[in-house]
């Protein structure tokens, strides 16, 4: 696997790194690529979740820090340059072996120094009970892209600030909640960041690709799609109901449904959930004009839905719509 390198040590925009990742998957004939990377305060929220459920944007506001949104599901993540963020490019298309070959590799070097690691959950890197990493995934064609956090240190009073709607009195008792259930590298490894960085980079990679000034203007121009105000907040389509559930190893689940009549007039789906397939053209499309009755929805989606959205069961899916516990 190579590294890929920029020409210079500039500081740049979150969604710099984003773009970058998709230029190497669209650009770049190497089989397996990375990369890391660090920010200026920033939060990045995942492709199917809507930034007022998930972003204090008052908070990121008054303390500087930056909002995006990136291409891959998942949940809302806060980044400083106090912790570090991998990605990983690989021409390698199937989801899912791909996805746990990164976290075991990632859970190998963590190993190899020392710290008992493990893989867990849908996504999540742990030592111990508590989360040292969380990561994401989505495709392009004839490319896959994995990217997550590594927190080796972090600011805890902005991380629990920006990405919840607590305010200033539930704060420091957030903070507290927060820290029980995360892990900071730096108090398992007498390792620097950057030593810990050069560390990563010795043992995933065999060598080094580095991109030019024009590979650099390349992804500017792929940056931009990510700085639009229709990208960032997205589309919110009338609804007249909402049906909520958080469901094991798929995530928090949030339908939107703009119903007529009893009839399924237009339907949106949120939350921190992985796509592995097309939602509107294979799920959320075949919904439109259907009853909302769990036989109605049953027979007009297809029989599995788990190559549309990870670990979703067609089962659970309709018992979401109609609300069934």
């Amino acid at each position: 696997m190579k590294y890929v390198a920029l020409p210079d040590d500039t500081m740049r925009r979150l969604s710099f790194y984003l773009a970058m990742e998709e230029y190497i998957a669209r650009h770049i004939s190497e089989p397996d690529c990375f990369f890391m990377w660090q920010v200026q305060p920033s939060v990045i929220f995942g492709r199917n979740q809507l930034i007022e459920n998930e972003v204090n944007l008052d908070f990121c506001k008054k303390h500087n820090i930056q909002t995006y949104r990136r291409k891959s599901g998942g949940g809302c993540v806060y980044a400083d340059m106090n912790n570090v963020m991998f990605s990983y490019v690989t021409k390698d298309d199937s989801v899912g072996f791909t996805f746990n070959r990164y976290l075991n590799m990632v859970v190998a070097v963590l190993q190899k120094m020392g710290v008992d690691a493990r893989a867990t959950g849908r996504n999540d890197v742990m030592i111990g009970d508590r989360k040292v990493s969380g990561n994401a995934f989505y495709r392009l064609p004839g490319a896959s892209i994995v990217h997550g956090t590594m927190l080796y240190d972090t600011d805890m009073v902005n991380m629990v600030g920006a990405i919840t709607p607590a305010g200033d009195k539930l704060l420091s008792k957030g903070v507290e909640s927060v820290r029980q259930r995360i892990a900071l590298l730096k108090d398992y490894t007498a390792m620097g960041l950057e030593e810990f960085k050069a560390f990563v980079r010795q043992n995933l990679c065999n060598g080094t690709l580095p991109l030019t000034a024009s590979d650099v203007e390349g992804i500017g121009e792929i940056e931009q799609e990510y700085l639009l105000p229709r990208f960032i907040y997205g589309k919110n389509p009338r609804y007249t109901l909402v049906r909520r559930r958080r469901i094991a190893d798929v995530g928090e689940l949030e339908a939107r449904i703009e119903m007529k009549n009893g009839v399924i007039k237009d339907i949106n789906l949120v939350g921190d959930y992985f796509l592995t397939g097309e939602l509107d053209g294979q799920l959320l499309r075949k919904l439109r004009d259907v009853p909302l009755d769990a036989g109605s929805i049953a027979r007009a989606l297809p029989a599995r839905i788990d190559d549309v959205v990870m670990n979703l069961s067609k089962d659970d899916f309709v018992a979401l719509l109609v609300d069934d516990r």
